[in-house]
């Protein structure tokens, strides 16, 4: 696939990281994640302005655009594209919060708005696989953390508890377990962070 000659080095860069991470390079997604979590975070900080659903809605923007890295083009920075999809993702949670419709549309140029290739139709075998391979590494990651703070993890994203759901669980006050999942998934950004720079 031919690159951008308006690519810059970082981008370049990055592009090396999407070919490794397309051909199943675990340390390439942490390292992609590592260099625009901080970033995407701030950016979804300003949009939704609370910190518990700029947190979430950066680990959807990721997870989102990893699923359809295979449609990532060189024509465009890794950046550019990843934040599409994280405007867009966060464009959607606010509107389906509001159940009213944004002041921010789109403006009929949906074939170059890159997130709206992003298809949800059933994994062929294949991608099944590659995902089952991505759990599997988060799993590993998620059982490097302090039993607290692994059990906070596996009710939010692994069984999809609400935080009301997780507070009864644990037997916790509500203010707790935001604050203690909040720094829990620092600690996992943070472990997916260094797992990148070990090699």
């Amino acid at each position: 696939m031919e690159v951008s000659p308006n690519l810059s080095e970082k981008a370049r860069h990055d592009y090396d990281l999407v070919l490794k991470a397309k051909n199943g390079d675990q340390k390439a997604y942490a390292e992609l994640l590592g260099r625009y979590r901080d970033a995407i975070y701030f950016m979804l900080l300003k949009m939704v302005n609370n910190p518990s659903d700029a947190e979430d809605l950066t680990i959807e923007a990721f997870g989102k655009a990893f699923k359809s890295i295979e449609q990532y083009a060189p024509n465009f920075a890794f950046s550019t594209w990843l934040f599409k999809i994280a405007t867009n993702n966060c464009i959607d949670y606010m509107r389906k919060k509001k159940s009213a419709p944004l002041s921010i549309e789109t403006h009929g140029d949906d074939q170059e708005d890159p997130s709206h290739n992003i298809q949800c139709e059933n994994l062929d075998p294949e991608e099944a696989m590659i995902n089952h391979q991505k759990m599997k590494l988060m799993v590993d990651i998620v059982s490097k953390l302090k039993p607290r703070y692994r059990k906070l993890i596996e009710l939010r994203y692994f069984k999809e508890y609400s935080y009301e759901e997780i507070a009864q669980e644990l037997d916790l006050p509500l203010g707790t377990v935001k604050a203690q999942l909040f720094r829990a998934r620092d600690l996992l950004f943070n472990v997916l962070n260094n797992v990148s720079h070990k090699f």
